[in-house]
């Protein structure tokens, strides 16, 4: 089974990240440190890039995720890559809001992002971002799966697995990735003549 696909039966069984956000630049609005991180954001409209809190990440990390988005959901023959449909822009979103969840994450992958340029510059003398196709790979097979991870990679391990889910939920939640998933959802019908037969009959809920 191909990487795209056990994604999308992780994010079909019910892995969820909110619906990617819309481009975010610093706001007056945002609250001293100390003082909370006030009202939720109306999210009906349409905000500029940064308006409803600074954007942290910076373009040394940006770099670092677009090649991370694009290893983890490359582009193939039904869909771009996690790149190319504003995932980058989404995690820098998400990790720079001020909500307990997104303070922790923002501290894993920030974190997380420092040790794959420490261990590539130890490895191959080079930033992660920096690195060919092969060595990106070697270096992500050892920590792709937390349970298999070597103990001194066990923090590597735990900090792409949650960039991993952020990076599918970020994917997953665009028109592009719900077209991916086959996702026929939040579409309006004029009429509904219930669910068919056949998988009535599936779930043994056939009328007799």
């Amino acid at each position: 089974m191909d990487r795209r696909t056990t994604l999308k039966w992780v994010l079909a069984a019910g892995a969820s990240v909110p619906t990617l956000m819309a481009h975010a630049t610093p706001s007056s609005r945002t609250p001293a440190p100390g003082a909370g991180y006030g009202p939720d954001p109306d999210l009906t409209p349409s905000y500029p890039k940064g308006h409803l809190w600074p954007l942290l990440l910076s373009d040394a990390e940006k770099r670092t995720a677009r090649v991370l988005c694009d290893l983890i959901i490359p582009a193939d023959d039904i869909s771009p890559s996690a790149s190319e449909v504003g995932v980058v822009e989404f995690l820098d979103e998400w990790l720079s809001a001020p909500y307990p969840t997104q303070l922790k994450d923002r501290q894993v992958v920030r974190d997380g992002f420092a040790w794959l340029n420490s261990h590539s510059r130890q490895r191959f003398k080079h930033d992660f971002a920096d690195l060919n196709l092969s060595q990106h790979v070697d270096i992500c097979d050892a920590i792709c799966d937390v349970a298999k991870a070597a103990p001194d990679l066990e923090t590597a391990a735990e900090f792409f697995a949650r960039l991993r889910l952020l990076i599918a939920g970020g994917f997953y939640s665009t028109p592009v990735g719900r077209r991916d998933l086959g996702y026929i959802g939040n579409v309006a019908l004029t009429s509904f003549e219930g669910p068919p037969e056949e998988l009535l009959q599936q779930l043994g809920l056939a009328q007799s």
